[in-house]
């Protein structure tokens, strides 16, 4: 008996809706602008750029003057080296002397004559042999053993308290740094 009554009671909801919701369209459709073809074409969809705010200009005579203080764009890191576009590149030397440690690489390592000697090759993909007290672009080989070999760095580090560090570089690949 219920399931009688529930039927047309959803029903008349349902159309009671349908009636509210037809003339709210209808007045929607009705109060919505038409857009003119000719007003249309004129109107540019993309706001215009924002202006761009007005800076001061400096004075017509203005210089400036560092006074002595450096420049806070200029890397600190590479600072007095001789290196860019306008300043020469500085020549190395050729073999182990002009050779960074970063670039050394270890590949073998050998006893002659009852000291250690090492073989390393660098950028140019050559071998050279050397021995503890040779010298390095910017450091000295202190030592070499049956696995490694100690390189003594200079560092040119203006901010570091150090001036030196030891640099281990072994035969099996690595390197480790104190």
């Amino acid at each position: 008996m219920m399931a009688n009554t529930v039927r047309p009671i959803s029903f008349i909801t349902c159309l009671v809706m349908v009636a509210i919701a037809v003339p709210v369209y209808a007045q929607a459709k009705k109060t919505e602008p038409k857009a003119d073809p000719k007003t249309a074409e004129q109107a540019p969809l993309v706001p215009p750029p924002a202006k761009k705010p007005d800076l001061p200009a400096p004075p017509p005579n203005f210089e400036y003057s560092p006074q002595g203080r450096r420049d806070p764009f200029v890397s600190l890191i590479n600072r007095g080296r001789e290196s860019g576009p306008d300043k020469a590149a500085v020549k190395r030397a050729d073999g182990v002397p002009g050779m960074l440690t970063s670039e050394l690489n270890v590949r073998g390592i050998m006893q002659t004559r009852g000291t250690w000697v090492a073989m390393v090759s660098g950028p140019d993909k050559k071998v050279y042999t050397v021995r503890a007290g040779d010298k390095l672009a910017d450091g000295v080989i202190r030592q070499v053993t049956a696995t490694s070999v100690v390189i003594l760095q200079e560092v040119h580090d203006p901010l570091s308290l150090e001036k030196q560090r030891e640099v281990r570089k072994f035969l099996r690949g690595g390197e480790e740094v104190k």
